[in-house]
């Protein structure tokens, strides 16, 4: 598999192909697995996002602690604001939807964690519906998105116990951006710009969940952390490029994860955790758990 961007970049480029079409033949020489059987795993993660998106939506799940459940249904149904009927505001919907689920025990799939996997499936599918894009064109987002993850992992990190939620939420956010990018039309240098350019605006963010649950504010940031990916990938789709090239923003993240205080980096000893309303709420919820087990 690649281990810079750069490079899946130039060698789609040079040869008039995809990123996913590299990402695909990449991991099919790796794996020993045909790119048809690749491909129809990722189809089954298409179908499981899918369930997810839909079980969220409805509206009637809650986490044990009761931190979080049914806004996404708000967003879906509550009174119109601004970005009432738009894509924005489904998208943030699914990516709600999706993390109500994780939190409430649901079946989701990890993209790239399990804290950070409403981005992806939210803006994947809520563009596909919208552009009438076919399932074909979407598996092939997820062989990109999926090429983006693992350049990440081997340059930085994945884990908010490692690197904070830049890890996690804001790989998701470039994820979902670079693959989006080639699934609206893109160039594969295109979706290296939306993939910085989505990474760039979650430098630095930290993990924080009250009382380490993934609920708060994990949730929240992906829907925040779809709105930056749509940033991206509008930015990148006009032409706009981002002066530091994609590898250097994500060694970057990569090196303010390791020199991010401890406190940052999932363990609920920081940030909105440590906030007085953040130690009560933890306090208390958690003491409602032991009691309901």
């Amino acid at each position: 598999m690649y281990k810079s961007l750069a490079d899946a970049i130039r060698d789609a480029e040079s040869r008039k192909t995809t990123l996913s079409a590299v990402a695909l033949a990449a991991e099919s020489e790796d794996s020993g697995r045909s790119a048809a059987d690749i491909r129809a795993a990722l189809g089954r993660a298409l179908e499981v996002m899918r369930g997810a998106v839909g079980r969220g939506m409805v509206g009637d799940l809650h986490s044990q602690s009761g931190l979080v459940g049914g806004d996404a249904a708000k967003l879906r149904t509550g009174p119109a604001g601004p970005l009432a009927g738009t894509p924005f505001r489904d998208i943030l919907a699914r990516a709600l939807a999706v993390q109500e689920v994780n939190a409430a025990m649901g079946v989701i799939v990890a993209a790239p964690t399990a804290g950070g996997a409403g981005v992806l499936p939210a803006v994947l599918t809520g563009l596909a519906e919208q552009k009438k894009i076919p399932d074909e064109q979407v598996i092939d987002a997820l062989a990109t998105a999926g090429l983006i993850g693992a350049i990440i992992a081997e340059r930085a990190s994945l884990s908010g116990a490692e690197g904070g939620c830049q890890a996690e939420t804001g790989a998701a956010a470039a994820m979902a951006a670079g693959a989006s990018v080639e699934m609206l039309g893109g160039t594969p240098t295109q979706a290296g710009h939306a993939t910085a350019l989505a990474m760039q605006g979650t430098l630095g963010l930290v993990c924080d969940p009250l009382g380490g649950l993934v609920e708060l504010p994990c949730v929240f940031r992906n829907a925040t952390g779809s709105a930056i990916a749509l940033a991206g990938i509008e930015m990148a789709l006009a032409g706009i490029t981002f002066a530091i090239p994609v590898d250097e923003v994500i060694d970057v993240m990569g090196e303010i994860g390791r020199s991010m205080d401890v406190r940052y980096r999932e363990t609920a000893g920081g940030g909105l955790a440590a906030t007085p309303t953040g130690r009560r709420l933890a306090k208390e919820r958690l003491y409602q758990i032991k009691r309901a087990n």
